[in-house]
C-alpha cells in the first residue's frame, strides 16, 4: 500500500495527466478549427482573385475602346476645326 505523501503525489500527477490530456483535445479541436477556417479563407480568396481580375480584364478593354473613341473624336475635331478656317478665311461677298 502507497503511504500518504506517495498516494498524494500520484493522484496529483493523475490529476496533471487529466488536466494535460483535457488541454490536448482542445487544442486539437481549435487547430480543426482554424485549419476549416483557413481552407475557408483560402477560397474566398481565389473567388475575389477571379473578381479581381475579371474587373482587371474589362478595364482593360474599356479603357482600349476609350482611346479608339478619344482617336476617333480627336480626328473629327481636327476635321470640323480645319473647315471651320477654311470658312472663316473666305471673304465674305457683299
Amino acid at each position: 500500500m502507497l503511504n500518504g505523501v506517495t498516494a498524494t503525489a500520484v493522484a496529483a500527477g493523475i490529476l496533471e495527466v487529466k488536466t494535460l490530456r483535457s488541454q490536448v483535445t482542445i487544442l486539437q479541436r481549435l487547430l480543426k478549427e482554424s485549419k476549416k477556417k483557413v481552407g475557408e479563407v483560402k477560397e474566398e480568396n481565389k473567388r475575389l482573385k477571379a473578381l479581381v481580375d475579371s474587373y482587371a480584364d474589362d478595364l482593360v478593354i474599356r479603357s482600349t475602346e476609350q482611346s479608339k473613341t478619344t482617336n476617333k473624336l480627336q480626328k473629327q475635331y481636327e476635321k470640323l476645326l480645319a473647315e471651320v478656317k477654311e470658312l472663316t478665311s473666305r471673304s465674305i461677298p457683299k
